[in-house]
């Protein structure tokens, strides 16, 4: 017997039938003699359309009445689950994230966990009753209801199974597991049979959709092994699990990319120390992440400075750079949301030179220019005109030997 939650995206619970099919699923691992819990999304497209509500009434609206808003998509899916598995014989009850209770701070639209007790929920499994939790959702430090940003409900997935200590935490989606690269965009991608943590921490956080990013984070801490899989096809899936678990560690495991950056540059920015501290400081308190950042060499005692947003992030810190302009002094603020980050991940890269030559010499070889570079241990990345994406990502999967033979 094992313990095990399932997980299942907006695509797998998209309409009554595809419910249905969960229902199934989840009754054949109550069948095998395990203990289940299961945690949903809303169902495709139904979180769209909340958020587009809230933005049409105020493209800068309270946060706290956004999560209100957006929760209630996933609330609709555990009750609709529930009386699908109670319809088929198992014993099944709908739980909210403030029912659970998933404890998380007050950052609205992107909370982060704090705190999950699972003794009651482990008391029920054993009572032989399926949890159907919530995604996405949590409590506030004032008890408000909070969500955890695109893609929460895997972080939702993966703190329950820490919680309850579960021996696996399945993640059901729409492909059939971890690939080297978007197979819509390379149809020779490879799909994965294991995936260190770090990697694919860094696969997620520089665009790969698979799995959210402090999803990834919270299972490499708390040592759970994720698995992903289809939820239309009895296939195997890929392993997300410790690196002492991967036998052969390739040079380099994938190519991501992702579409949602805005470039933002700071025009003649005063040269002096300190001025980095004023331009992100107020982003930081605003909850607006920065990722790629660039300082140009400084003349006439100002310098241009180029970070990167989210594109949905754009807005906000316009408003918050607006605000700090006085105390700040740059001349003017120029955006660009129509980029794309290209990465390149992989563990061997730690032990090897010349990753990034092969990256930089194969985007020049296709007249593909380079806005900004970062690099770290296992990653290098750059940012590309957005135009430019689909060739990148096929030229770098080709200059990698990842496409399948």
């Amino acid at each position: 017997m094992a313990r095990i939650v399932m997980k299942f995206g907006g695509t797998s619970v998209a309409d009554l039938d595809r419910i249905r099919n969960v229902a199934t699923r989840v009754k054949r691992e109550v069948d095998a003699g395990n203990e289940v819990a299961v945690v949903v999304s809303a169902m495709s497209g139904v979180t769209n359309g909340l958020v587009k509500w809230c933005q049409d009434l105020s493209p800068l609206h309270d946060a706290r009445e956004y999560d209100t808003v957006v929760a209630t998509g996933e609330q609709v899916t555990t009750g609709l689950l529930a009386i699908a598995l109670q319809t088929i014989g198992v014993d099944a009850r709908s739980w909210q994230g403030w029912q659970v209770a998933i404890r998380t701070d007050g950052a609205h639209g992107k909370a982060r966990v704090e705190e999950i007790d699972g003794a009651l929920l482990v008391e029920r499994m054993g009572q032989g009753q399926v949890p159907v939790i919530a995604g996405f959702q949590g409590i506030g430090p004032r008890n408000r209801i909070t969500t955890l940003g695109r893609g929460g409900s895997d972080l939702s997935a993966v703190a329950v199974a820490a919680a309850v200590r579960a021996d696996r935490c399945d993640i059901y989606t729409d492909v059939d597991g971890i690939y080297t690269t978007d197979p819509r965009i390379v149809p020779r991608a490879r799909k994965l049979t294991h995936v260190a943590y770090e990697e694919m921490l860094e696969l997620a956080s520089v665009g790969a959709k698979v799995l959210q990013t402090r999803s990834v984070e919270l299972a490499m801490k708390q040592k759970v092994r994720v698995q992903v899989l289809s939820s239309f096809e009895d296939k195997p899936g890929s392993l997300v699990v410790d690196e002492d678990e991967i036998v052969e560690q390739p040079l380099v495991t994938g190519v991501a990319y992702s579409r949602d950056e805005a470039k933002v540059t700071l025009r003649r920015v005063p040269d002096k120390p300190g001025i980095a501290a004023l331009v992100f400081g107020p982003l930081s308190d605003a909850n607006v992440n920065v990722d790629m950042i660039v300082q140009n060499l400084g003349t006439d005692g100002t310098t241009d400075m180029t970070f990167t947003v989210g594109k949905a992030d754009l807005p906000r810190a316009r408003e918050v750079l607006d605000g700090a302009r006085p105390e700040i002094g740059f001349a003017e603020i120029v955006a660009d949301p129509e980029v794309t980050k290209i990465s390149v991940v992989g563990i061997g890269m730690r032990s090897h030179a010349g990753v990034a030559a092969t990256m930089f010499k194969t985007l020049a070889a296709k007249g593909i220019n380079i806005q900004v570079i970062s690099t770290s241990e296992i990653k290098t990345s750059v940012l590309v005109g957005g135009e430019y994406t689909e060739l990148a990502v096929r030229a770098l999967h080709t200059a990698y030997g990842l496409d399948a033979p």
